[in-house]
């Protein structure tokens, strides 16, 4: 069980250093002037508009979605489940929290260098600033699944 914990916690702590690398290299290619996308769009009002909509609307919905599901989740199926399904199902709702709170800042990033928009970045400042509430460890882990070390 022990190898199981540090190999999930490994993971995660990979999957959520993947998250910020992959939002640090975006950052980078857009203020570098990698490519010619930067500001494409930024003179179609419409799209801007549907563009702005489409953040907001993820990180209304993915920001407090991710990290209320999983307390929800861990209170109503993780706790009622054997130890060794129980760290498979943590594993597999914490990969869904990531990949949710992912939607809103990558399109958060993608979209402010493409159409210049100061919403769209706020929105991934938004969705970067709660994944600091899902940041992974061992300890986390004992914590939330009430596994007490050996």
């Amino acid at each position: 069980m022990e190898e199981q914990i540090k190999r999930i916690v490994r993971r995660q702590k990979w999957l959520y250093a993947l998250l910020w690398i992959l939002s640090m290299l975006l950052i980078l290619a857009g203020e570098t002037g990698v490519g010619d996308w930067q500001g494409m769009y930024a003179a179609d009002t419409r799209s801007i508009y549907y563009g702005e909509t489409l953040v907001i609307l993820l990180t209304a919905g993915c920001v407090p979605v991710s990290l209320k599901l999983f307390a929800w989740v861990m209170k109503k199926r993780i706790a009622q489940v054997t130890i060794a399904e129980a760290l498979r199902l943590y594993n597999g709702w914490s990969t869904v929290r990531l990949l949710l709170l992912a939607l809103p800042l990558y399109a958060g990033l993608l979209l402010y260098y493409l159409m210049m928009s100061n919403q769209c970045v706020l929105c991934a400042a938004i969705a970067l600033t709660a994944s600091l509430f899902c940041v992974p460890g061992e300890a986390r882990l004992r914590k939330e699944l009430n596994i007490d070390k050996e």
